[in-house]
């Protein structure tokens, strides 16, 4: 399931943005704040962009800002509404005055990006991000989206598979809770 190549990789980013900076449960323990913001957010930008350049403390700081905004989408689709997830997708891409442009680097063809006004690198991103998650969000792809359903866990996902049905943020999350099945019905897995 691709929805082009760009906007795959600004979802993947605004998905580890929320998972690297955004505190709550993982795994099935708390997460806090990381100790680390500018790690955090150097790991969430390279979770669609893998050479990207390490971010400063004050990026980091403007980006963890943003995850917690993007997260609040992502919990709007979880509990099936849609139209809070686009208002909140709505409110950014106005704040951040998302524009297209085409460009072309790093030996890629021609493709579109969607950059703010241009005040920050944070304010670009949440352009960007809202952009691909209003791709996503004005789609019949917008359950693609979610996060993740085992116990203890609030991680949140993109389902790229062909039949839509991912529920956990990865294969940990989905091996617990088969665990957890099996051990209920008195079996080892």
């Amino acid at each position: 399931m691709d929805f082009n190549s760009h906007a795959d990789a600004i979802v993947r980013v605004a998905v580890g943005l929320v998972n690297e900076l955004t505190p709550g449960e993982r795994r099935g323990r708390d997460l806090p704040p990381p100790h680390d913001p500018a790690a955090a957010a150097t790991e969430g930008l390279r979770a669609g962009y893998p050479g990207h350049r390490e971010v400063t403390e004050e990026e980091a700081r403007e980006l963890a800002g943003v995850a917690a905004r993007l997260r609040a989408v992502f919990d709007a689709v979880a509990a099936e509404d849609v139209d809070e997830a686009a208002l909140r997708v709505n409110a950014l891409l106005e704040e951040t005055r998302a524009r297209p442009l085409l460009q072309r680097h790093d030996g890629e063809p021609w493709h579109l990006h969607f950059h703010g006004t241009g005040g920050t690198a944070a304010e670009d991103w949440a352009a960007s991000c809202a952009t691909g998650l209003a791709i996503v969000l004005g789609s019949e792809f917008h359950d693609r989206l979610g996060v993740c359903t085992a116990p203890h866990c609030d991680r949140v996902y993109v389902d790229v598979s062909r039949n839509g049905t991912r529920r956990f943020c990865g294969t940990a999350c989905q091996n617990r809770v088969k665990t957890a099945a099996f051990r209920a019905r008195g079996r080892t897995p």
